[in-house]
């Protein structure tokens, strides 16, 4: 029996090295360049055994933009703090900090690609 309803997901961009440049600066991580054949990507950061990941994707077809699918990114701890670091990487806050008693915090935000986040926090 799977323990998560997500197992992967893929955020769509038109600039891969701007895109990374975001994530890598406002969540302070470094993500992995995998062998993705005739797709840019690049992959956040998960544990192979039991962890959910995703990637930046570039690919035709396949275009940025607010609308779409909402995936929430996993903060372990400071939550503010990455939320502060979103204007100078070049992105925008659509919701600042909110309360979802009893499960922790949300934030959402516009990426440099124009993308709609979420961000979740327990604390």
């Amino acid at each position: 029996m799977k323990t998560n309803a997500i197992n992967w997901f893929e955020i769509y961009v038109a600039d891969l090295d701007r895109a990374r440049t975001f994530y890598e600066t406002i969540l302070q991580t470094k993500m992995v360049d995998p062998d993705a054949g005739e797709c840019r990507m690049a992959v956040f950061p998960y544990d192979n055994m039991k962890g959910i990941s995703g990637a930046l994707f570039q690919m035709d077809g396949c275009s940025p933009g607010p609308g779409g699918t909402l995936v929430y990114l996993n903060v372990e701890g400071d939550l503010d703090g990455v939320i502060s670091r979103i204007p100078a990487a070049g992105g925008s806050i659509i919701r600042e900090r909110m309360a979802i008693p009893p499960h922790g915090f949300i934030a959402i935000f516009y990426d440099s690609e124009g993308n709609s986040v979420g961000l979740h926090s327990m604390v």
